[in-house]
């Protein structure tokens, strides 16, 4: 039995709502990726893990910068001190062309010992402190990779996108026969980044690269594998239940966005077995995202109301955001600059924002008609619940008509 660790969808870089420290430089963001890497280390080492596994993304972008990848590969060789790794390439760390360099191909160029780097459609044999593994690697497919320069340029794109998919398919195919004439005692492993048919996805589409090949569940779920590690979706997922194959998407170790608040992050624990795996899902302590909705509409007192919400919530640590709910009489006893403190002394980390939603009669009356009226008759509506004055208002729209008038001659 092997001990491996599974994890994904690093996305070193990705700085959304954080906030720079001035000791180090970094975004705050930075810190919490970073932190989670130790923490899925460490987990690690303390259970003697065998073998690690990435499947893919360990940047925002191909070009990440020198800092980061410092970071990045100070971990990555701590632990190849310990175990085998094997890095996966994924959308955001393959180039497009074949000539250029990824951003993990610096591992394969200095040879860096127990880390080998799934850059092809291959079978490894990975020899690890408690016996060897079957190790299949299916970087993300990339069309241009893929097809030669004659089909890529002949074909229309609907042909292009059939025989990409053709492709990807017969090529894990293959990887599939040669595992199954591997020696039966060795457990086997597939490594892919890419987008399985029916798996749920999430924030991942803000920030997945062109577009994507859909790889079937019939091309995974064979009893030649023991467990499929998967990266590039980032909703923690296993599509496959029973005795089946595992089928898992580890998910990420960080939330991108508010679309991930509720969403779990962890990374996965693996007993490899041949024909008797067994593994877990482990939650890592990823920074928490909180949104907060306050309905003051009725309130007598909103403002006093809008701190009570802040004063009940759990916003330690977290990135925040709030909306408020008013009556249009109500709108200037909200002071946003009182909530955005109350939220810090809190313990928030980040407020990303505050929005006062004003409930105005004029908006109500607009629903239901607004797909009827035109550029100049939306602007109208919108002077009328601004309250501009009418003669103000005229001579504004004199104006947009000659622009509204000067765009269409131009499109013409």
């Amino acid at each position: 039995m092997i001990r491996m660790l599974h994890f994904a969808d690093f996305h070193l870089g990705m700085e959304n709502y954080g906030r720079v420290q001035p000791e180090t430089g970094f975004s705050s963001r930075v810190h919490d990726f970073l932190k989670r890497l130790d923490e899925v280390f460490d987990y690690g080492r303390q259970n003697e893990v065998d073998l690690v596994v990435f499947a893919g993304d360990a940047f925002k972008n191909r070009t990440p910068n020198p800092t980061l990848q410092r970071e990045f590969a100070r971990r990555i060789r701590q632990m190849s001190d310990h175990c085998p790794v094997v890095l996966l390439l994924g959308n955001h760390d393959v180039a497009t062309s074949s000539s250029r360099a990824s951003s993990l191909d610096i591992y394969q160029t200095l040879a860096v010992p127990s880390v080998l780097l799934g850059d092809e459609y291959k079978l490894h044999n990975v020899e690890t402190k408690s016996g060897a593994a079957i190790v299949g690697t299916v970087p993300y497919p990339i069309k241009a990779r893929l097809l030669t320069e004659d089909e890529d340029h002949a074909l229309d794109s609907q042909t292009q996108t059939e025989r990409f998919q053709t492709t990807v398919s017969q090529m894990l195919s293959e990887l599939t026969d040669q595992a199954r004439r591997a020696p039966e005692r060795l457990p086997r492993v597939l490594v892919g980044h890419f987008t399985v048919s029916g798996a749920r996805t999430g924030s991942e589409r803000e920030v997945m690269l062109g577009s994507d090949v859909t790889v079937s569940l019939g091309d995974l779920d064979d009893p030649a594998w023991d467990y499929v590690a998967l990266g590039h979706i980032h909703k923690h997922q296993c599509l496959t239940s029973g005795a089946r194959t595992p089928v898992v998407y580890s998910g990420s170790l960080e939330r991108i966005d508010f679309g991930e608040e509720n969403e779990p992050k962890g990374f996965c624990w693996v007993e490899l077995e041949r024909g008797r795996t067994r593994w877990q899902f482990k939650p890592v302590n990823s920074r928490p995202f909180v949104t907060l909705r306050a309905d003051l509409r009725t309130s007598a007192n909103p403002m006093n109301d809008a701190l009570d919400a802040i004063r009940s919530a759990n916003v330690q640590g977290a990135i925040v955001r709030m909306y408020v709910q008013l009556s249009a009489a109500d709108e200037g006893r909200v002071e946003t600059r009182r909530l955005y403190a109350a939220l810090y002394e809190r313990g928030a980390s980040t407020v990303a924002t505050i929005k006062l939603e004003v409930e105005r009669a004029d908006r109500a009356r607009l629903n239901g008609a607004i797909e009827s009226l035109t550029p100049l008759q939306l602007l109208e509506r919108y002077f009328q619940a601004r309250g501009t004055d009418a003669t103000h208002t005229a001579q504004l729209l004199t104006c947009a008509k000659a622009i509204f008038e000067e765009v269409d001659r131009d499109r013409a």
